[in-house]
């Protein structure tokens, strides 16, 4: 479903990793890990088509990628119903209901979203993502502010999104409770004497 071949990536126009390599297919997790600040924001960020490659090529994935990250991707003054119905209209799909099940919101439909806790709003944020209707979820530290329960329940999305042929591309620091594959980019990590870059990279992005 996605090939990065020796891909570098950039971040501010400083290389930030350099070489590398993954296939992610079909029902299948790839977990990044890597120490803070070692670049896997920024290859996620690549991976989704929000910053250009420094090197390298991705093959596969061009229009199923869903991405989530720090930011929950919700409107504050819609309730959680209008939330998720206004990105099912975005992505086309009908899946408002079964994304809702899936993270426990059905109580919190009608409450606004600027009201819900921050565990509350990642939930809401993940719903975001599955009524997506996506192949590929390309999620950057997916579990922030969620309690034990609720890691479980994204856990069991992911799981139930991995048997229907879908692939997810995570970086998280725990364990998330189902099997995946894990590469740790830390070898990839670009010489601290890296030539600084200019001219086609995201200069805001830090």
């Amino acid at each position: 479903m996605l090939t990065a071949q020796n891909v570098s990536v950039a971040r501010a126009g400083v290389m930030v990793l350099v070489g590398v390599s993954f296939h992610l297919t079909a029902g299948r997790a790839l977990i990044l890990r890597g120490p803070n600040g070692a670049g896997k924001t920024t290859l996620l960020r690549a991976v989704a088509g929000l910053q250009p490659l420094a090197g390298g090529s991705l093959n596969g994935g061009e229009d199923d990628i869903a991405y989530g990250a720090h930011s929950d991707g919700v409107k504050p003054t819609l309730t959680v119903a209008e939330n998720l119905t206004f990105w099912a209209q975005i992505y086309g799909t009908h899946l408002t209901a079964p994304a809702m099940a899936a993270m426990q919101m059905e109580t919190l439909a009608n409450r606004r979203a600027g009201q819900l806790s921050a565990g509350q709003k990642r939930r809401l944020g993940l719903a975001r993502i599955l009524v997506t209707g996506r192949k590929i979820w390309v999620l950057d530290e997916p579990t922030v502010s969620l309690d034990a329960a609720s890691v479980a329940l994204f856990g069991a999305a992911v799981q139930a999104h991995l048997a229907a042929g879908g692939a997810a591309l995570i970086a998280t620091h725990i364990d998330l409770g189902f099997a995946a594959g894990v590469l740790d980019i830390t070898p990839f990590r670009a010489d601290a004497h890296a030539p600084v870059l200019s001219g086609q990279f995201d200069e805001a992005f830090l």
